[in-house]
């Protein structure tokens, strides 16, 4: 399995912005489907957003569609997650996964926690009022 390592949470005011990162310490620039999610204190962990890494083909939480980006760096092997116009409810510990080979291309499905092998341990993203 491939190892994962998040970063690029912290501590930002409502409206702001931040940029995760995910290193893998494989090559994931095919036949694998990354994604990030999130888990809030007492609440199940949730899909947030994915992309096929060979395709490029992106889905998206609704809760998050026009203020979050998922994209990838092939060169430096990098999973990104741009969040733009934050809201106290972003709040959460934010998670990169992966799986090869990819899901079928079913937006509940490569939202689907179960679907991923490979975890990092997360990285905290707090959004105050």
């Amino acid at each position: 399995q491939v190892q994962l390592a998040e970063s690029g949470g912290g501590s930002v005011k409502a409206g702001g912005s931040l940029r995760l990162s995910c290193a893998a310490s494989a090559n994931t620039n095919s036949n694998y489907c990354m994604a990030w999610f999130r888990q809030a204190p007492g609440k199940e962990r949730e899909g947030v957003a994915a992309i096929y890494t060979g395709g490029g083909n992106t889905y998206y939480a609704d809760s998050v569609k026009g203020r979050f980006t998922i994209s990838q760096d092939n060169a430096k092997g990098t999973l990104y997650l741009q969040m733009t116009s934050l809201k106290p409810e972003d709040t959460a510990m934010y998670y990169c996964a992966a799986v090869t080979p990819p899901p079928p291309p079913i937006a509940t499905m490569v939202l689907d926690l179960y679907e991923y092998t490979s975890w990092g341990q997360g990285t905290q993203v707090t959004v105050s009022s």
